[in-house]
């Protein structure tokens, strides 16, 4: 059976009591997400931040490789520059606020189940405010010289609106994924990229300092790390095929919440994608009881998506040394 694309086309929902951290007490939408993600602050000294701007790849190809490196002024210099080390409780966190502003929908539902939206104007990433958030993970997340760092939610790299029917050609959820992975902090820790085959296919090969790529059999998912599956034709390929010469379709998910028990699947964790029903979702997946989403065979837990694999980023520090200050 060919499993779904978590990206378009999907529909959503919002069900306030599968979110992280619900029903916990003193912990509303205000401080979702933090029941697993705040950690303990401690008494490692700050620090200090790098003199000059962090150097990436300029180019990034669908097989893993990497081009020649050099400085994007769109990254902000706090993350260049790496005001806190590179850690997992920030990604998570961007993560969460993205998925915040965009009105914390949460997509649990069986892809096939949820039909395209019948008008442009149901589509949040062509709203008002929102179309231009789109515009910003592409302009921060990709590299200069890439044409797509100048699309947006409804438009090309030249301004022109596209049709929202055709909005697939503009897919973002990679730009989400590389935007999180830029504002956190992973300089070259990362294959930014509009293609998450990009970044998977690196991760596998190596060929980026600290990226790794974990088999879901036997690795259980943290919190900032991805989870990727792929779509289509390609929901086929395994774990043991990885990295494959060749780019395919795929979607990744940031691991925001780990060790949840509660609705819909009782043992779960929960991700955040983007371009997910056209939007910021967040998404819960079953798990077993060490955390892991596939047996020890390989077989999904989850009937609507097969997990290809965990991508675990080069992070630095499970948390900022001086969270909460």
């Amino acid at each position: 059976m060919t499993a779904p694309s978590l990206s378009k086309p999907h529909r959503l929902s919002t069900n306030r009591s599968t979110l992280p951290g619900a029903g916990l007490p003193g912990l509303g939408l205000a401080g979702l997400g933090l029941a697993g993600l705040v950690l303990l602050p401690g008494c490692t000294p700050q620090p200090q931040p790098a003199a000059a701007p962090a150097r990436t790849p300029m180019a990034q190809y669908s097989n893993g490789a990497t081009g020649a490196v050099g400085y994007s002024q769109r990254v902000p210099d706090f993350a260049t520059r790496n005001f806190t080390p590179f850690n997992r409780q920030d990604a998570a966190a961007i993560a969460l606020r993205e998925w915040r502003l965009f009105g914390t929908p949460v997509a649990d539902e069986d892809p096939h189940n949820r039909p395209e939206p019948s008008t442009p104007a149901m589509k949040p990433e062509r709203l008002p405010g929102l179309w231009q958030r789109v515009g910003e993970y592409w302009w921060i997340g990709q590299d200069p010289y890439e044409n797509e760092a100048s699309y947006t939610g409804r438009t090309t790299a030249d301004g022109q609106l596209f049709d929202a029917a055709h909005d697939g050609n503009y897919a973002w959820s990679a730009a989400f994924i590389s935007y999180v992975m830029r504002v956190a902090g992973a300089n070259d820790r990362f294959a930014y990229s509009p293609n998450h085959a990009t970044y998977i296919n690196a991760a596998a090969s190596g060929s980026v300092p600290g990226l790794g790529a974990q088999n879901p059999a036997t690795y259980a998912p943290r919190l900032g790390d991805l989870l990727c599956v792929g779509r289509g034709r390609s929901a086929n390929i395994t774990y043991s095929m990885l990295p494959t010469p060749y780019g395919f379709p795929a979607h990744c998910g940031i691991v925001v919440s780990v060790n949840e028990n509660g609705p819909p699947f009782g043992r779960q964790l929960s991700i955040v994608g983007g371009n997910v029903d056209d939007t910021v979702a967040l998404t819960h997946v079953p798990t077993d009881g060490a955390g892991r989403v596939s047996d020890a065979n390989g077989q999904s837990y989850d009937s609507r998506y097969p997990w290809l694999t965990v991508l675990t980023p080069g992070y630095e520090a499970d948390q900022e040394p001086d969270s909460g200050y």
